[in-house]
């Protein structure tokens, strides 16, 4: 774990802090507050660090939110890239939608969808943060069209199932979840979206 020294405050010692923390902390107030609602006041708090240092560490409020969605990505969407892995197209949905319940149902983290947050509430002076998070979503969304378009080939999905529709039905069904479990969703109402959402599946 990496540990930086932060420029000297005014008076006394130089500050050491952990840097992978700092950014964990920063993960949080984005994620409760999205980009844009996320203040530096707020930031800085909760990462126990000065102004000067996020600046030194980190760069700006803008690179340390890339810095923040990278580490989201990496911990808390890992699930995603293992569920394209599952033999199945139904196998892939559940990977997908159980890796996101679980996410949601954790009482450790915030609810919702640090990318839709953060997209939604975007202002125009901040279309990088837009961009990035759609380039972002792009991605996963084109990866699952070409797992089931595989699944199509092999014929483990009919041939009336288009692969664009189907990751796209998938992906506004996890994005429900994010949005449902935010409004206060419980855990067996999450699951039973889920199973329903299962039950529905056209693969085998």
């Amino acid at each position: 774990m990496e540990t930086l020294l932060a420029p000297p405050p005014a008076k006394g010692r130089p500050r050491e802090f952990c840097v992978d923390e700092a950014l964990a902390a920063a993960l949080r107030v984005f994620w409760q507050h999205g980009y844009e609602g996320a203040s530096l006041t707020e930031l800085t708090g909760a990462m126990g660090i000065t102004k000067p240092s996020l600046y030194a560490a980190f760069g700006n409020k803008e690179a340390l939110f890339h810095k923040a969605l990278d580490l989201y990505e990496r911990e808390k969407l890992a699930y995603m890239k293992t569920a394209l892995d599952a033999p199945t197209s139904r196998g892939v949905a559940e990977r997908l939608l159980f890796g996101a319940l679980e996410m949601q149902s954790s009482s450790c983290d915030p609810k919702g969808c640090l990318g839709v947050i953060s997209s939604l509430a975007c202002s125009p002076q901040n279309t990088s943060i837009r961009d990035d998070v759609l380039a972002r979503r792009l991605s996963s969304q084109t990866a699952m069209i070409e797992r089931f378009t595989r699944a199509k080939a092999e014929g483990d999905l009919p041939d009336s199932v288009d692969p664009t529709a189907l990751a796209n039905y998938l992906i506004t069904v996890m994005q429900g979840l994010a949005v449902q479990a935010s409004s206060g969703m419980t855990c067996p109402d999450l699951t039973a979206l889920v199973d329903t959402t299962l039950s529905v599946w056209p693969g085998r």
